[in-house]
């Protein structure tokens, strides 16, 4: 009773707090959809999972559909365009989840229905191209979501099934070292006293562990021994209010708070005390629209002081979280034109991490919205978790010899050596004509091409994690 007086209490002042605060509609800067896409028999959803890109000084939104992954160029978010499209090795009106990750120029794809594959692409080369390097099912068929901990090169699999090779497990981790070649470390179905039937969802940093474990709760873990983890705290049901399906959350930056969020109706967000680490306590719950029953948030994200909300038919919410304990409702988007029912529709994910600071949301039915960012600078921050490609890739000038040349050979010189890199020849229109992928790039080094290029101007690029090499080349008759 204690307990639920103290929530209550908590509900009550931050609900009080949220009403005084000037609540902004952000504004639409930019939206794609495509038409010809079929809709789940499930959900009627066309669009799942969202997730964001910047390479080569340009823009990107990762969004799934039931057809595959589609790569949209928002750099101009007026003039939104699909600029490349991978084909999900399952796909039709079966489909309702896909979940993406990146790291060091990698995208990693995961999908929850059908006959699938762990997809893993080369996304160096956007816009020109992306290329698949790596498609199986060895580790699981279906998967229902990833983290990659980019600080260990460690892909965690949560709900992994269907391996060939593999045994399916609630939780799978993957070394990711060699980004293109995955290996199977361990599979995790206990923590401490919590045995779980599922890892739904989770956020590692460092090997630090937020997991999020359907019915079972919620395990605090230290997977700095991927084959002895140490369970560090566990929430069951019966330890926090508003208690369901356990499904997803993310910690403030400095890790002292984690917001977590049950996936049913009319159950309030979570503020969990991680002050002692091993002894987590609810410090109070939130939510949207406290006056609707059966609001229900979806997936949450931080960035610097702003928690990001994808609130199912309530669209974006957006809360300040500079007092931490007391988050206030700030800004938001409603996406959906849905009647909010006793459903899933709606906004389904939100990446606030590009250097522009714009938003990417994700529409199940609608599609993708970019909205103008909070005007926070907070990609110039630490953006608590995600260290991938996304980041202002820097530029240099690619000096080419011969040049006049004859279309056969090309050299190149001057560029910073080692890791992997794409190299592509484009018209002037930006067409490619020639790709080629080098495993480890010398500073000086040759191209010999399979057909000769025919005379004109061309742009020459060279991509890595680091860095894009761009010189233009004249071919003679």
């Amino acid at each position: 009773m204690i307990k639920q007086l103290l929530v209550a209490l908590s509900l009550a002042l931050i609900s009080s707090s949220g009403a005084k605060a000037q609540v902004q509609t952000l504004e639409l800067l930019g939206s794609w959809s495509d038409s010809s896409l079929v809709s789940s028999r499930f959900y009627d959803n066309t669009y799942n999972e969202i997730w964001g890109l910047a390479i080569g000084g340009r823009e990107y939104a990762v969004i799934g559909s039931t057809a595959g992954t589609h790569f949209i160029d928002v750099t101009d978010p007026a003039e939104a365009r699909e600029v490349q499209f991978v084909a999900g090795a399952a796909q039709g009106t079966g489909i309702v989840h896909r979940d993406y990750h990146d790291y060091r120029g990698y995208l990693y794809a995961v999908c929850d229905e059908g006959p699938s594959t762990l997809q893993i692409m080369d996304i160096r080369g956007l816009p020109d191209t992306v290329t698949m390097v790596y498609e199986s099912n060895a580790f699981f068929s279906i998967a229902h979501n990833i983290f990659i901990d980019s600080s260990r090169a460690k892909l965690y699999v949560h709900l992994g099934r269907g391996g060939s090779a593999y045994p399916g497990s609630p939780m799978q981790l993957l070394d990711i070292s060699e980004p293109d070649s995955p290996r199977y470390v361990a599979g995790y179905n206990r923590f401490g006293l919590l045995s779980v039937s599922q890892v739904h969802d989770g956020f590692i940093e460092n090997d630090t562990a937020y997991l999020n474990c359907g019915p079972a709760g919620f395990a605090h873990v230290d997977f700095s021994d991927p084959h002895n983890p140490q369970t560090l705290s566990v929430l069951t049901p019966n330890d926090y209010p508003f208690a369901g399906y356990n499904h997803s959350g993310w910690p403030s930056c400095d890790g002292k708070y984690y917001y977590m969020a049950d996936e049913n109706h009319g159950y309030d967000i979570k503020i969990i005390d991680m002050a002692d680490r091993t002894a987590p306590k609810v410090a109070g719950t939130f939510s949207a629209v406290p006056s609707d029953s059966i609001s229900i948030p979806h997936n949450q994200l931080v960035a610097c002081n702003f928690l990001y909300v994808s609130y199912y038919y309530d669209g974006l919410q957006v809360f300040d979280i500079s007092d931490p304990a007391t988050p206030l409702r700030v800004a938001h988007y409603p996406s959906s034109s849905e009647p909010n029912k006793l459903s899933y529709k709606g906004a389904w994910g939100v990446y606030p991490f590009l250097p522009s600071g714009r938003i990417l949301v994700s529409d199940m039915q609608e599609g993708l919205f970019v909205l103008e960012g909070m005007g926070d600078n907070c990609y110039q921050q630490p953006v608590c978790g995600i260290v991938n490609s996304t980041h202002k890739a820097s530029t240099g000038a690619l000096s080419l010899f011969p040049n006049p040349a004859r279309g056969d050979v090309i050299h190149w010189q001057g560029i910073e050596a080692g890791g992997e890199a794409v190299f592509t020849i484009s018209n002037m229109s930006g067409q490619r004509l020639f790709q080629e992928n080098i495993r480890d790039i010398p500073s000086e080094g040759s191209i010999f091409l399979r057909e000769k290029i025919s005379a004109g101007m061309y742009l020459v690029h060279i991509t890595t994690p680091q860095k894009r090499y761009t010189g233009t080349w004249l071919v003679t008759p």
